[in-house]
């Protein structure tokens, strides 16, 4: 019998809580408006991204946060893959430039037992 008077008290001040909150919150907003989540990444706009500018990039923790040391990892290999792709880039403007052979020539690969393209 107790325990029965005891849920039913516990049922009325869950009730009037609620109704309370419902009611005493009028027209106005709970929660404050959330601030944008996403800040300035930090690249360049003018010009294309290298990889001292990802090895500058510096990404904001927040508290549900990210895994620190998988983004580390994306970030450097991106870095490494930027820099392999500019320096065979300039390695193949290097070699197009110096090239004196006619715009019509094919150059022919070997692709490994004896047959070329």
């Amino acid at each position: 019998m107790i325990v029965f008077f005891f849920l039913m008290i516990a049922l009325v001040v869950v009730v009037a809580a609620v109704t309370l909150a419902v009611i005493g919150g009028g027209s106005e907003a709970v929660l404050p408006e959330a601030e944008p989540d996403r800040v300035a990444d930090g690249l360049p706009e003018a010009r294309p991204v290298v990889r001292a500018d990802i090895d500058a990039l510096r990404l904001p923790v927040a508290p549900r946060g990210y895994r620190m040391a998988e983004v580390d990892d994306v970030l450097e290999r991106l870095a490494a893959e930027l820099a392999e792709r500019d320096a065979r880039i300039a390695q193949l403007t290097a070699a197009a430039a110096g090239s004196t052979a006619p715009a019509d020539a094919t150059d022919r690969v070997d692709l490994g037992k004896g047959g070329e393209r």
